[in-house]
């Protein structure tokens, strides 16, 4: 089983910077897409990164091209996602996600593409 645990959430003021990671307890994640979604009180969970598992086929949801990054250290069986130039509306539980190959039929950026959920980490931006 995979196992993912977000940290690096806190409180900030808008215009700040944040850095989130995702830890992976697996064997290896070398064959997984991994994403970042986001879910903000009364809203639905929304896309917010994905990377594919070699590093490439970065996507971004338009609200934050720009100013996320996202990475990962395959050997280190980490992600992460570094968030600048923060603003109030990005205030939200950030979850942390790994896709399967055989989910591959997915588009990266919708939940379905992914197996196995963090359990998230909250981030507020104040103005």
């Amino acid at each position: 089983q995979v196992h993912l645990v977000e940290s690096g959430g806190g409180s900030v003021q808008a215009g700040d910077s944040l850095k989130l990671s995702c830890a992976v307890s697996a064997r290896s994640i070398f064959s997984y897409v991994m994403g970042w979604f986001r879910q903000a009180p009364g809203n639905e969970r929304e896309f917010v990164a994905s990377i594919g598992a070699s590093g490439a086929n970065i996507q971004f949801a338009d609200s934050v091209k720009g100013r996320f990054t996202i990475s990962r250290d395959n050997g280190k069986k980490m992600v992460y996602l570094q968030m600048n130039t923060l603003k109030p509306e990005d205030t939200a539980v950030y979850y942390c996600a790994a896709g399967e190959f055989v989910k591959a039929r997915y588009s990266n950026s919708v939940e379905d593409r992914y197996s196995f959920w963090g359990q998230g980490t909250q981030v507020t931006v104040s103005s």
